[in-house]
Parts: C-alpha cells; sequence; structure tokens
C-alpha cells in the first residue's frame, strides 16, 4: 500500500459476540462478579487457615489470583463499553490488553502444570513429599512460570508494535484477540505468524507435556496399588485437577486449532469458555469435592 494512501489506526472496534448486547451484558457482568467473588474466597480462606499452608493449596491460591486477573483484562473493559453505548479500544488499551493477555492466558497453564508436579511428587514419592515440595521450591515454580509468561507476552507485543494499521480496525470479539487483530494489519506478519507458531507451540506443549507425563506416573502408580481405598483416595486428589486442566486446555483447542480465516460462531464460544468461564469455573471445580477448602470454609462463617 503506498505510503500517502495509508491512515495510522489510533483505536480499534469490537464489534463484541452478538447483536442481543443487553443479554451478553447480563450474562458477563453476572460471570464477572461470581469469577471475583469466588477466587477472592478461595485465596482468603487459604491464607486464613493454617492448616492450608501446604505446596498444594498455594499453587491452588496462586491460580485463583490469575484467575482473577485473566477475567479482568478482558470483561470489565466490554461491560464499560456496553455502558457507554461505545465499541472503541485505544490501540494502546489494546495492546495492553493483549500483553496481559499473553501472561495471565499462558500462566493458568503453567500453573496447573506446577499443580500437576505436585500431585505426581505426592502420590509416587509420599514419603519425600515435605523433602521434595519445599516453600523454596514451590516459590521458584511460580516465579519461573511468571518470569516466562512475560517474556513470552513482551516478545509477542513487541512484534506487534513493528506492524502498521491502516483503514481496517474492527475486530470481531469483545476483547483485542492477538490472532483477529494480527489479521488487521497491513504490514507483512510473516515474523509474527511464524513466532506464534513455533514459540506459541513451545509455550502451550511444554506445561501440556509436564501435566502428561506427570499423569503418566500416577497412573502407573495407581495401577500397582494394593486397596481400593488408596485408588480412591489418589483419584479423589487429582479428579478436581485434572476436571480444571480438561477445560482449560479443551477450550484453548477449541479456539486455536485451526486458522483463524475460517472463523465462526463455535469459535466464538471456546473463546468466551477460555477466558470468561473457566476463571468462574475453578473455583468450584476446586471447592465442592475438597472437605478442606469446606471446611476452612465452615469455619471462617461460623467465626464471624
Amino acid at each position: 500500500m503506498d505510503g500517502d494512501n495509508q491512515t495510522t489506526v489510533t483505536e480499534f472496534l469490537l464489534l463484541g459476540l452478538s447483536d442481543h448486547e443487553e443479554v451478553v451484558f447480563g450474562m458477563f457482568l453476572g460471570m464477572y462478579i461470581v469469577t471475583i467473588s469466588g477466587n477472592f474466597l478461595i485465596v482468603l480462606v487459604i491464607n486464613c487457615d493454617p492448616h492450608l499452608h501446604t505446596p498444594m493449596y498455594f499453587f491452588l491460591a496462586n491460580l485463583s489470583s490469575v484467575d482473577i486477573c485473566f477475567s479482568s483484562v478482558t470483561v470489565p473493559k466490554a461491560l464499560v463499553n456496553h455502558m457507554l453505548g461505545s465499541k472503541s479500544i485505544s490501540y494502546k488499551e489494546c495492546m495492553a490488553q493483549m500483553y496481559f493477555l499473553f501472561i495471565f492466558g499462558n500462566l493458568d497453564g503453567f500453573l496447573l502444570s506446577v499443580m500437576a508436579y505436585d500431585r505426581y511428587v505426592a502420590i509416587c514419592h509420599p514419603l519425600h513429599y515435605t523433602l521434595i515440595m519445599r516453600p523454596r521450591l514451590c516459590v521458584l515454580l511460580v516465579v519461573i512460570s511468571w518470569v516466562i509468561t512475560n517474556l513470552h507476552a513482551l516478545l509477542h507485543i513487541l512484534l506487534m508494535v513493528q506492524l502498521i494499521f491502516c483503514s481496517h480496525n474492527a475486530v470481531n470479539h469483545f476483547f483485542c484477540d492477538p490472532y483477529l487483530v494480527l489479521k488487521l494489519s497491513c504490514s507483512d506478519t510473516f515474523i509474527n505468524d511464524v513466532t506464534a507458531f513455533i514459540e506459541g507451540a513451545v509455550i502451550f506443549l511444554t506445561p501440556f507435556i509436564c501435566i502428561v507425563v506427570s499423569y503418566g506416573y500416577i497412573y502407573s502408580k495407581v495401577l500397582k496399588m494394593p486397596s481400593a481405598q488408596g485408588i480412591r483416595k489418589a483419584m479423589s486428589t487429582c479428579g478436581s485437577h485434572l476436571t480444571a486442566v480438561c477445560l482449560f486446555y479443551g477450550a484453548i483447542i477449541g479456539v486455536y486449532a485451526h486458522p483463524y480465516s475460517s472463523y465462526s460462531s463455535q469459535d466464538a464460544v471456546a473463546s468466551v469458555i477460555f477466558t470468561v468461564v473457566t476463571p468462574m469455573a475453578n473455583p468450584f471445580i476446586y471447592s465442592l469435592r475438597n472437605r478442606d477448602i469446606k471446611g476452612a470454609l465452615r469455619k471462617i462463617i461460623l467465626r464471624s
């Protein structure tokens, strides 16, 4: 495109998910309130009960904190835009939104892999659990997850800000989806595409492989357990985590398993599950079948 005919984009238009905006607004508002309150309650309960100051619940508290942030990256802006009757988001806001999406979206995966490793140690090496899962290692695993995802986000945003956006600025979503925004650029996006494919695949597959390997060892250990009670205890320990893993990775595969040139309403639903439903569901997944969480919550209620 000739430089004289270019008009640099200063804002993007978020077209949303549906023409029934009132319904979407009510749904998002309700889910966001549940997400914030549910995850905050998990963090509060774990911090207030000394019996829950263990590696497993330390990682769960971190996961809940990340879910609060992840949901807060996209939903509040969509709600504010609806209340103001606007669809716009500034260029800088869009870049910032994508940066934090890269961080928190991938942090969930890394924390789930760390939690899988914790379950592997607890079931396969119970006698050495406290020796292996020391507080210093737990903090180190979380810090490494933060560093990797921040570097991942920084790489993609630095590549994104090098692009030129011309007259097309309508994003067919309720937030700045990086792959949809990338399609709007009138620059050559080859480097961005290759980086997203190779480096993005590494960021996606690394925690996923860790989870699969951890559960492979867990499954092998469970098969060798002599008592049905031991098997039930092991499976109850892993059940909630496996449910969260299936929901998280199922949504990711639903969103990113095919080219965005064929973006459809099914992809929009999968994207909502990934960015909104998963952070909302995790507190229920980890608390409904967890006696420790329910017991600690009961103590807090009785104390107050």
